[in-house]
């Protein structure tokens, strides 16, 4: 499926996950206005990375496991206007960190990810889609485990996850180096219950005092009762959606 934004165009040329709302939100949410090295953990086909290099001046590393989605990859960030800034790394996560460490590599100011988040259950019959959606080759340990490692002292990595998947992941994020340091909910109305947490972590040496994901400092909105978009969901999008 392919998606035209305001700068560049996204194609998924049958990788796993197609341009999805909460991706861009995460996308267009992710504190970047310091970065100049910023990691995508999981690419998929590229949105992450291309919004993140509109958004900013920074290097952007993308690593993607999948042969579809690494070629993906390629392609929509060959055919945008920031190429030169633009790498694709075919690796596991764990193997990149694994890599870069040994090589010295600079840490990352920021790193961004829209996570598998799914254990066990019923699975796609797409195995591209469940793979990029399930927690079978990226749990939240092994995750967390390479943020931590990557991420430089004082840097943010930014994140989303449905509501289901948040405790379990609090239960990886105690045994980390790594804390909240933001969350936001995300609710589809003003009638539903929040449903995804767009969040930052950090070092947990480099966070103000510890936060419990209960103290939740912000709420978003997406839509308003009669299916149009909110005022702040318009702001939010305004710099990639071609109607806004």
């Amino acid at each position: 499926m392919a998606f035209t934004f305001k700068q560049f165009h996204i194609d998924d040329f049958g990788c796993g996950m197609p341009v999805s709302t909460d991706a861009v939100i995460l996308g267009a949410w992710a504190p970047l206005s310091d970065a100049q090295n910023i990691l995508d953990i999981g690419a998929g086909s590229g949105l992450l990375s291309l919004m993140a290099t509109q958004r900013s001046n920074a290097e952007v590393t993308s690593v993607e496991l999948d042969d579809t989605a690494v070629n993906a990859c390629q392609k929509n960030f060959a055919a945008s206007p920031w190429t030169s800034r633009l790498t694709v790394m075919h690796s596991s996560v764990q193997d990149f960190s694994k890599q870069h460490l040994e090589t010295e590599g600079m840490l990352f100011d920021h790193i961004i990810c829209n996570p598998p988040y799914f254990k066990g259950g019923t699975q796609s019959q797409n195995k591209l889609r469940a793979q990029a959606r399930h927690t079978g080759t990226l749990d939240f340990c092994a995750l967390l485990e390479a943020i931590g490692t990557l991420l430089a002292p004082n840097g943010t990595a930014s994140l989303i996850l449905p509501s289901q998947s948040m405790s379990e992941f609090e239960l990886s994020l105690a045994d980390s180096l790594l804390e909240f340091s933001q969350v936001t909910d995300i609710s589809d109305s003003q009638r539903k219950t929040p449903h995804r947490h767009l969040f930052t972590l950090c070092h947990k040496s480099s966070c103000a005092p510890a936060k419990s994901i209960d103290l939740v400092t912000e709420h978003f909105c997406i839509k308003e009762l009669d299916g149009s978009y909110t005022e702040e969901m318009k702001q939010l999008i305004t710099g990639f959606y071609l109607k806004y």
